[in-house]
């Protein structure tokens, strides 16, 4: 009874690591103490990531022994100029970017645009300029 006492079950464990990842995609092999694959992502609620291989993550383990592991992101670029608590930018390849700012304004950065669905501007629905156009 007394070695019974005193053989308790490993408590679970919560660590983290920085690793590279080896394998791209939304399932990852990330290399910290040695390779890892098929990792999961996790991220913030409502954004999608891919990592691309040779990014630097954060690897999270947990459960005994740590052999529950997820990658949950990787060092964020530096804030653009003049950012304020609580905005938040969404960037891409190519300096494309989605920039949501405390005074409402929106920015979006890229080299084309895609608006798809119904688009309305301070509640009116939009009609592209037809100025210019000769009429048949």
């Amino acid at each position: 009874m007394w070695l019974s006492k005193q053989m308790k079950q490993a408590m679970p464990t919560a660590d983290a690591d920085l690793g590279m990842t080896t394998i791209a995609g939304d399932s990852v092999g990330v290399v910290t103490r040695g390779e890892v694959r098929a990792l999961p992502v996790y991220g913030p609620g409502g954004y999608v990531w891919l990592p691309e291989n040779g990014a630097a993550v954060l690897v999270i383990k947990g459960g005994p022994g740590g052999e529950e592991q997820c990658v949950a992101g990787m060092k964020q670029m530096p804030a653009p100029k003049g950012m304020k608590p609580g905005e938040v930018m969404v960037y891409g390849p190519r300096e494309n970017a989605v920039y949501l700012k405390k005074d409402g304004t929106v920015e979006l950065r890229g080299t084309k645009i895609a608006i798809e669905g119904y688009l309305t501007i301070n509640g009116v629905p939009y009609k592209p300029c037809t100025c210019g156009e000769m009429e048949a």
